[in-house]
């Protein structure tokens, strides 16, 4: 069953290890620098649990209990079309700027399980753990983070040939009862909120990474798990008129610690293969699942951007310049190639067994382009706000001054709105575009789904070059030297 806002709180007070500006954090739903995005997570789950919205974000379960959409499994293209409607409901809230909200790594997980048979074909016993977590975790509604990244360290050896053999998160024992997990793993984006986290590794492995090559879930406060919290931007925000999305939606990022970590075997879905840690990924349609469901989120967050562009012209009275219809033109065209891209995924879907999954080509293609995209859509919404973004008042301490509020009054004047709301829209602009946390963002909507010569390199491994080499060798049968011109 769906749960509510209260219940997440709640389960996240849990003594987990969470450590930032030197202190371990008490209560993450209580500390200065995670409070508001515990809150912004909570009313997630209030909004998917509401009755009135029952229908839109919650899908029967083969028990009879319903269950949130994030966790189910299409069987049809209108299944398919049935959960991304959801999708979109729940990312409006935040505007796309909860990178790692519940849907994304509940999507991986979902999409490993429709690949079930290809962990079977490994181990049967491995398939029953993921099979039995994903139910647990679709019956408890948790909210999963992952790590899947190996510290950088020395780039050019490989986690078995780093000075500390235990600097990347390995197996250092077995025994009747699970694994132990020694080392490091990034980013754990929205663990300091999570419940559960998802292990493994998405970067190729060679033979000889055998240690490193494992795949589980555990709790957030298991015994010897750490969190070491980068910089906190809600905790630097001030107040929410100030600083609204930083505010209210840093998700956090964080490096984990795994100290002599025991994982029983029933958290355990992978142990020692390297052949399988990909497999898990690309022969199941779990990396084609979760980032189309980070498409979907992208799609969300640009139709916000988008918003951002047109009333920033408007608050400026410059809309009806031919050369700013010319920028807006382009945006709106590329914010509808995102669009269409997500519904291409989904009318060129494909049946995966008897599940209906997105299709690869085109969710690859759509990560190549909006990494290059992202970042020039930035860059033009700067040009549409010139100084505008920059010269605020300093605080919202200001308008409480009646000295500074009747220069504030005089100084941000705009032919759409009055001075308060020209200031409140501008400081939400900045905070999306060229705040710290909003320089976060453009740094992970170019990286997120991986460096770009690996998104390129999905593409180039999705593309059909058969089709395409088939209509050019078909031109060149149809003349040859002894083809005559046309009279």
């Amino acid at each position: 069953m769906t749960k509510t806002g209260q219940q997440h709180l709640a389960s996240i007070r849990d003594d987990r290890s969470i450590y930032i500006d030197g202190a371990k954090v008490e209560d993450v739903t209580t500390h200065r620098a995670f409070r508001n995005v515990a809150q912004s997570v909570a009313g997630l789950f209030d909004f998917a649990g509401d009755a009135s919205r029952r229908d839109l974000m919650t899908f029967e379960t083969e028990t009879g209990d319903r269950a949130n959409r994030i966790w189910q499994l299409p069987t049809s293209y209108a299944d398919l079309v049935e959960r991304r409607r959801a999708l979109e409901a729940w990312t409006a809230i935040h505007g796309g700027f909860l990178g790692r909200a519940p849907d994304h790594v509940a999507s991986c997980i979902s999409g490993m399980r429709m690949g079930l048979p290809v962990f079977e074909g490994y181990d049967p016993a491995r398939a029953a753990a993921l099979e039995a977590y994903y139910r647990y975790a679709r019956d408890n509604d948790l909210y999963l983070t992952y790590v899947i990244i190996n510290p950088q360290a020395d780039r050019s050896k490989n986690a078995a040939e780093q000075a500390d053999p235990f600097l990347t998160a390995g197996v250092v024992d077995r025994d009747a009862e699970g694994i132990t997990i020694r080392g490091a793993k990034m980013l754990a984006t929205g663990g300091v909120v999570a419940n559960e986290v998802f292990v493994t590794t998405i970067q190729p492995m060679q033979p000889g990474e055998e240690r490193y090559a494992v795949s589980f879930a555990i709790p957030m406060n298991t015994k010897g798990l750490k969190m070491l919290s980068r910089k906190s931007y809600e905790a630097q925000a001030g107040s929410i008129f100030d600083n609204p999305l930083a505010s209210r939606y840093d998700e956090n990022d964080a490096v984990l610690f795994f100290d002599d970590v025991k994982v029983p075997w029933d958290r355990v879905f992978i142990d020692g293969s390297v052949e399988m840690c990909q497999k898990q990924f690309h022969a199941t349609p779990a990396h084609v699942y979760q980032n189309y469901q980070a498409m979907i989120r992208l799609k969300v967050k640009l139709q916000f951007l988008m918003g951002i562009a047109h009333r920033t012209t408007q608050t400026n009275g410059i809309t009806q310049f031919p050369q700013v219809r010319e920028i807006l033109g382009q945006l709106a065209a590329e914010a509808a190639m995102v669009d269409a891209f997500v519904n291409a995924m989904e009318a060129k879907g494909a049946q995966a067994g008897p599940y209906f999954v997105p299709d690869r080509h085109m969710l690859y293609s759509a990560q190549v382009l909006t990494q290059q995209m992202y970042p020039k859509i930035l860059n033009s919404l700067r040009e549409l706000a010139g100084g505008g973004m920059i010269m605020l008042p300093s605080s919202i301490a200001d308008f409480a001054n009646p000295e500074i509020a009747a220069m504030i009054e005089k100084t941000q004047q705009s032919p759409a709105a009055n001075a308060h709301d020209r200031v409140k829209f501008y400081k939400l602009a900045w905070d999306a575009v060229g705040s710290e946390f909003g320089s976060r963002h453009h740094q992970y909507e170019m990286f997120y789904a991986g460096a770009t010569f690996v998104t390129k390199g999905h593409s180039f491994r999705t593309y059909d070059w058969g089709k395409a080499g088939g209509i050019v060798q078909s031109m060149l049968d149809s003349y040859d030297l002894d083809t005559k011109s046309a009279s």
